[in-house]
């Protein structure tokens, strides 16, 4: 059995690991983190939750120069909260090493970042455009960065930070280590690593997929536009889930969305990016302590989020991009818990729904809007102990199997939430 140890770490952070329950290193992590000690560009393909973020950062961490006040590590990540997710984490093991690091995000004052950039941490970690902002102040030095490593770099494309990014890594040296991970490796992303690896490594691995898979149950609803919204409040309404969020595909639709079912009572909290990052911050303190039980999100601004307890997921939109529901249907089903996943398709989402199917190479099992059956999904996947209780009345909904989920969390009904 492969450990941290055997893959390079040092004993004394291998202990630090431990101490958080993690002895035993994911695919990606036992297929990348020799190759970024022994200094490799590295072109690496994972989905989200498959421990992408432990991968690049023991090597970064155990590689520091402690004695020297420089900035020597460059981490980019698309959003605010996955910076924010990446700095937690490496603030879990930093202060041991005397590693010192600073996150760089939009919705913090320029002033205080300023002030911390003067003691020249070890590990940046931000976000394109605050990041771009202080080199143009001549407040943020990358001209001694040993290492950049651009997390969800298929988001940072969606964005449009591709330029940034381009211009971020120019300012390095150009002997610099320059990793990228990411769930998808577009043409574009492709071409940006061509530019600047070095004889990169290039790896693909397909672990969170089979994780998702095994985990979680899918659905999809065949409905038309105008009854989508009745559908869903039915569900959140009968369906005794604990967290739930619901996926829409534009801000629009999201800002759209929470407005209609707040109108229908529910007690919700909205994620998108045109909220400032306070606000952002609370609305996700608020669904992780349940305060809120409904967090309706964009797939840009939810990406990252690892709260425990989601035991629902809803597409409201098929989304166009296949990578975009694997990370839907990711934020339930994990630690081993187990899932559903719901999506809303109309007809003319079919084409989606195909190329969804295709690539996780499975059949959805599929529902009339009156929840009819109307195509059976293979009974390919091991059987498994149910974890929810359909409430919808028998006349208009069905389980997938005949043997009905049992509730076994102890979360309160969303219909006793509501404002």
């Amino acid at each position: 059995m492969k450990t941290f140890q055997t893959l390079g770490v040092t004993p004394f952070i291998s202990d630090l690991l431990h101490k958080q329950g993690i002895d035993e290193p994911t695919e990606i992590q036992a297929q990348s983190i020799p190759a970024l000690f022994k200094g490799r560009d590295v072109l690496a393909q994972a989905q989200t939750g498959t421990g992408k973020t432990l991968a690049f950062l023991l090597p970064a961490l155990q590689q520091i120069r402690t004695d020297l006040s420089r900035e020597q590590v460059l981490i980019v990540a698309p959003t605010r909260e996955l910076a924010k997710q990446i700095a937690d984490v490496a603030e879990t093991l930093a202060p041991a090493l005397s590693v010192d690091v600073l996150s760089l995000i939009g919705g913090k004052t320029i002033e205080n970042q300023l002030q911390k950039l003067h003691r020249h941490p070890h590990i940046i970690i931000g976000t394109p455009g605050r990041l771009l902002d202080h080199c143009n102040r001549n407040s943020l030095d990358l001209s001694n960065v040993k290492r950049v490593i651009v997390d969800e770099a298929d988001q940072m494309l969606q964005a449009g930070f591709l330029e940034d990014i381009d211009m971020l890594i120019s300012m390095t040296p150009k002997s610099r280590q320059l990793l990228f991970f990411s769930a998808t490796i577009p043409d574009k992303i492709r071409n940006l690593a061509k530019k600047h690896m070095t004889n990169p490594l290039v790896l693909n691995v397909r672990e969170g997929e089979t994780i998702a898979l095994e985990t979680i149950e899918q659905r999809i609803y065949m409905v038309s536009e105008e009854h989508k919204l009745d559908l869903l409040c039915r569900m959140l309404t009968d369906m005794n889930s604990y967290l739930a969020i619901v996926f829409c595909n534009t801000k629009e639709r999201t800002s759209i969305l929470a407005s209609d079912l707040i109108a229908r009572g529910f007690n919700i909290g909205e994620l998108h990016g045109d909220m400032s990052q306070g606000r952002r911050t609370q609305v996700l303190r608020d669904f992780a302590k349940a305060k809120t039980q409904i967090l309706v999100a964009t797939d840009i601004a939810a990406r990252g989020i690892d709260i425990e307890g989601i035991t629902h997921v809803f597409s409201y939109d098929v989304p166009h991009d296949v990578d975009y529901y694997i990370h839907r249907i990711g934020r339930t089903g994990r630690a081993g818990s187990e899932g559903l996943a719901i999506m809303f398709a109309t007809a003319a989402d079919e084409t989606w729904v195909r190329r969804i199917e295709h690539n996780i190479q499975a059949t959805i099992t599929k529902y009339a809007a009156n929840g009819q059956v109307r195509v059976k999904a293979a009974n390919t996947a091991p059987k498994r102990k149910k974890v929810f209780k359909d409430k919808l009345p028998a006349s208009t909904y069905q389980a997938t199997k005949s043997k009905r989920h049992k509730t076994l969390h102890k979360g309160g009904d969303n219909r006793r939430r509501r404002k």
